[in-house]
C-alpha cells in the first residue's frame, strides 16, 4: 500500500507566499524559500509551488525562483502556474522542479497532457483540478477559480488520466481556506474512480481532517497551506498522530 504523503502548498504572488479563503482575500504568509527549508526540516514529503496569478496575467512561471528553491531543498517539489507548452516545462524541470502542475492550459488544450507525458513521462505531469459544486453538480473552474467551465469534474478527471496525467491535485473551492475539513464527498468520488494518485486539497484545519481524508477516501496525499504557514499544525506532530491511528505515512 502506498504510504500517505503530507504536502505543504505555497501559493506565490509577486515572489511572496500568500493565502486566501475560497480563492479570495489574499494575505502575506512569508518568504517561499524560507518556508520551503522549514518544511523540509519539519518532515514534509513534497512541496507544491503555485504561481497563482500567472495564468490571469498571462506570464510564465518563475523559473529563477524555482532554481533558487532547488538549491535549498532536496525533497521533491511540483511547480504550477502559467504553463502552456512543452518548452515551459522543459525550462522548469531544468531549473530543478521534479513535477509540473497544469490546470487552465490542460482544459483549453487537453492534448497538452499527452504531449507532456510523452516528452517527460507521466510521473512528472500533475493535472490540477479546481472544483466547485454548482446547482448540484461538480464543475471544473479555471483561471485561478475565476471562470466556470462546462466540464463535469469526474469526467475531466477520467479524461486527464486517459491522456497521461500521473497524478491529480484536486482542490475543493468550496473548502479552500475555510479550515472546515477536506471535502470528503468530492475527494472520495474522484479517488475511487481513477487509478492514479489523488492529492486532496482545500479545507484542512486540524490534525483530524487528515485522519478523516485518509481513512474515508482513497486520496494518497493531502495538501494544506495556511495551517502549516502560520504554525497551527506542525508536520511532525501530524505524522505522529496519523501513525498512532495506524495510518501509514512516509
Amino acid at each position: 500500500m502506498l504510504k500517505k504523503r503530507i504536502i505543504p502548498c505555497l501559493d506565490i504572488k509577486n515572489g511572496t507566499t500568500v493565502k486566501g479563503i475560497n480563492f479570495e482575500g489574499l494575505r502575506n504568509a512569508g518568504d517561499p524559500i524560507e518556508l520551503a527549508k522549514r518544511y523540509e526540516q519539519e518532515g514534509a514529503d513534497e512541496l507544491v509551488f503555485l504561481d497563482i496569478t500567472a495564468t490571469i496575467e498571462e506570464r510564465k512561471t518563475f523559473a529563477e525562483l524555482v532554481q533558487d528553491i532547488a538549491r535549498e531543498i532536496s525533497i521533491p517539489f511540483t511547480v504550477g502556474g502559467g504553463i502552456s507548452t512543452v518548452e515551459d516545462v522543459r525550462k522548469l524541470l531544468q531549473a530543478g522542479a521534479d513535477k509540473i502542475s497544469i490546470n487552465s492550459s490542460a482544459v483549453k488544450n487537453p492534448s497538452l497532457i499527452s504531449d507532456l507525458a510523452e516528452e517527460f513521462g507521466s510521473q512528472c505531469v500533475v493535472v490540477a483540478i479546481d472544483t466547485k459544486l454548482v446547482a448540484g453538480s461538480d464543475y471544473v473552474h479555471i483561471k485561478g477559480g475565476r471562470e466556470k467551465t462546462d466540464l463535469k469534474t469526474l469526467d475531466w478527471a477520467k479524461k486527464a488520466e486517459a491522456s497521461g496525467a500521473g497524478e491529480i491535485l484536486l482542490t475543493s473551492m468550496d473548502g479552500d481556506g475555510t479550515k472546515n475539513g477536506f471535502d470528503l464527498r468530492i475527494t472520495k468520488l474522484i479517488s475511487e474512480n481513477v487509478n492514479i494518485p489523488v492529492i486532496a486539497s482545500g479545507g484542512a484545519g486540524k490534525t483530524e481532517d487528515f485522519e478523516e481524508v485518509f481513512s474515508l477516501t482513497k486520496a494518497t496525499a493531502a495538501l494544506a497551506a495556511s495551517i502549516f504557514h502560520f504554525g497551527e499544525v506542525k508536520i511532525q506532530d501530524l505524522k505522529n498522530n496519523l501513525k498512532s491511528k495506524k495510518i501509514a505515512v512516509r
